[in-house]
């Protein structure tokens, strides 16, 4: 019986040590972000056409205009740009300096920053003018 005890206090105390640390899940998400938005940008340059990032409270997609300019070009089929799901249950966005992020074929950008928040933590994806992106934390 005492080790039948033993066993559930272990069980319990590694079940509780197996949560996800919220800055993790959070750090998780920007650094994906990052990569990805360095893929679009890369993408944007070697077609031509301007890529804009859309976000919602759930995730977010990359959509640009099809080369006949009669439709949009949503990505769904794309392994890289596809729509997405954030990993943080509730998460804010903000983009400085302006709201809407498009990605276009120039080499020089200027700089822009996209702050993720949970509630409690946050972080922010830098990218400077040259076009290098990485994540910040936020003080």
């Amino acid at each position: 019986m005492v080790v039948l005890v033993i066993i559930g206090i272990a069980s319990a105390a590694v079940g509780l040590s197996i949560r996800p640390d919220p800055l993790q899940t959070l750090r998780k998400d920007a650094e994906g972000l990052a990569q990805l938005l360095q893929v679009a940008q890369a993408e944007a340059r070697a077609d031509g056409r301007p890529i804009t990032w859309r976000v919602t409270a759930k995730g977010y997609s990359f959509s640009r205009r099809e080369d006949e300019g009669s439709g949009i070009d949503d990505f769904r089929h794309d392994r890289q740009l596809r729509p997405r799901q954030w990993q943080s249950p509730t998460l804010q966005v903000h983009i400085e300096p302006r709201q809407r992020l498009v990605l276009n074929a120039e080499w020089i950008n200027p700089p822009l920053q996209v702050v993720l928040s949970d509630g409690q933590n946050s972080l922010r994806v830098e990218r400077s003018a040259s076009g290098q992106l990485r994540v910040v934390s936020q003080p």
